[in-house]
């Protein structure tokens, strides 16, 4: 199969740099988002019109924001399934609910392939296509994609059928909630002990302690805010919802649960003083 035809749904922060990486590995690769192009500075010209969008498109990888949104783009508003004439591949990138995914097969026509690969890294390693993705989907189509996955990430995780991927992420997901609440919290409880922050991260980097939040608290670009329902904070809360959603019958919910309600409540950290 001829990878061509690619089209990004969802060009933000994370699908903008997954189509620029594509682009520059040399992919024939489009990217569509509701706003207008001209909001795209330089990627405005990898930007389509949703006619021009569908009429090229093959392989869809879809980067929207939550479930509402991946419905538009397949069944609603954007109504991809039906009026993409040509298409044969999705792709979800999006982290959403493991029982919404594994729910989209009985909802996809046969024909069309369906692979979940959702990513980790934040935006710096999107722009850094560097982007470890979780994946689920049958052998042959993910050896088949797998060229577009290492255009756009350095590590890659396949972690069984089709939903697996999915179901991988939200947990990983979870974990990365509970480190970025205590982290804030630990911060916030030595700020009151008169510790400085750069000292207590570093050693925090080399101790017990040790988590991918607090080691790379200063390049993530979420680190300091606070909960927006619109910005990655918020986001965490959404995937920890995911994780709940397909958590195991009769499961304790308590610890993950209190997370979501600690990270909901975070608010902006104040940009430490220069040196």
């Amino acid at each position: 199969m001829t990878l061509t035809g690619i089209g990004i749904a969802g060009c933000g922060r994370m699908g903008g740099p997954m189509l620029d990486a594509l682009t520059t590995a040399g992919f024939d690769a489009n990217g569509f988002d509701v706003r207008p192009a001209s909001d795209f500075g330089t990627r405005a010209p990898q930007m389509r019109t949703l006619p021009e969008f569908r009429n090229h498109l093959k392989i869809l990888i879809t980067v929207v924001r939550d479930i509402a949104q991946t419905d538009d783009v397949l069944f609603g508003a954007q109504n991809l399934i039906k009026t993409a004439p040509d298409l044969r591949t999705i792709i979800v990138s999006s982290t959403l609910s493991p029982r919404y995914v594994a729910d989209l097969r009985a909802r996809v026509p046969d024909h069309i392939s369906l692979i979940d690969a959702p990513m980790s890294g934040a935006a710096i390693a999107a722009q850094e296509a560097r982007l470890s993705f979780m994946l689920g989907g049958a052998t042959s189509d993910l050896d088949t994609h797998q060229p577009l996955f290492d255009a756009m990430g350095a590590h890659f995780h396949r972690m069984g059928g089709y939903g697996a991927g999915m179901q991988a992420k939200v947990l990983n997901n979870l974990l990365a909630a509970s480190n970025t609440a205590m982290t804030r919290l630990v911060l916030d409880w030595a700020d009151q002990a008169g510790i400085e922050e750069t000292a207590l991260l570093d050693l925090i980097n080399t101790s017990s302690g040790q988590n991918w939040f607090a080691s790379g608290f200063d390049t993530i670009e979420f680190s300091r805010d606070g909960w927006q329902a619109d910005n990655t904070i918020g986001i965490l809360t959404k995937d920890v919802a995911s994780a709940l959603d397909a958590a195991p019958q009769n499961a304790d919910t308590t610890l993950p649960e209190t997370v979501q309600s600690t990270v909901r409540a975070l608010k902006p950290r104040a940009d430490k003083p220069d040196a």
